[in-house]
């Protein structure tokens, strides 16, 4: 009974082999000679054709750039990438790079994208002239009040401004002012209200 198993095992997987190979045959274009390879041309589309020219365009231009061993620059991988997701057979068409390169440099490519996008949006946009002298005026004139404070006094004028904005413009106000009262200013402040006692 094992032995009927086995033998059935084989057979099935003989048929998926065989069935596997005539697969990757009829998907792979048949480019073996010169006249096979025109025929396989004449179906494809002008559009195909020409970006799988300019795919071989672009590695013979990078060759031609280095005498020892050719090195990509950004523009060419941007080229080589863009190029490789017109051509249908483009692993056939690259004879630079390995497919597992391009596919590499497609994803840094697509993380760089996302990444540029994603900053776009997070940007905030930027204070007014007048926003950032009222911010100044109220750090200069109010020497208790903290950025929070001043935060809530801006809201309240329907100006919105984070926390963080509100330090970076009092910071260079409060180093020119000098820290609380001095002794003389006390005294001159309290001289006048000893004397009333």
């Amino acid at each position: 009974m094992q032995s009927v198993f086995s033998s059935l095992k084989q057979r099935i997987s003989f048929c998926f082999q065989t069935l596997r190979e005539h697969v990757l045959r009829w998907i792979k274009p048949p480019a073996t000679s010169l006249a096979l390879g025109t025929i396989v041309d004449l179906t494809r589309n002008k559009t195909e054709l020409l970006a799988e020219n300019a795919l071989l365009r672009q590695q013979l231009l990078i060759l031609h750039r280095q005498i020892k061993r050719p090195v990509c620059q950004k523009t060419d991988r941007f080229l080589l990438v863009l190029l490789v997701r017109m051509v249908r057979f483009w692993k056939e068409a690259l004879f630079l790079v390995q497919p597992e390169t391009l596919l590499r440099w497609h994803r840094e490519l697509f993380r760089l994208f996302w990444k540029r996008k994603s900053k776009a949006h997070a940007r905030k946009t930027k204070l007014s002239s007048e926003t950032i002298n009222l911010i100044k005026e109220m750090a200069a004139n109010n020497r208790l009040w903290g950025a929070e404070r001043i935060r809530g006094e801006l809201l309240k004028l329907d100006i919105h401004a984070s926390k963080r904005t509100i330090q970076k413009y009092m910071k260079p106000i409060r180093l020119k002012q000098p820290h609380g009262q001095t002794w003389k200013t006390f005294l001159r402040n309290h001289a006048g209200l000893g004397m009333g006692l």
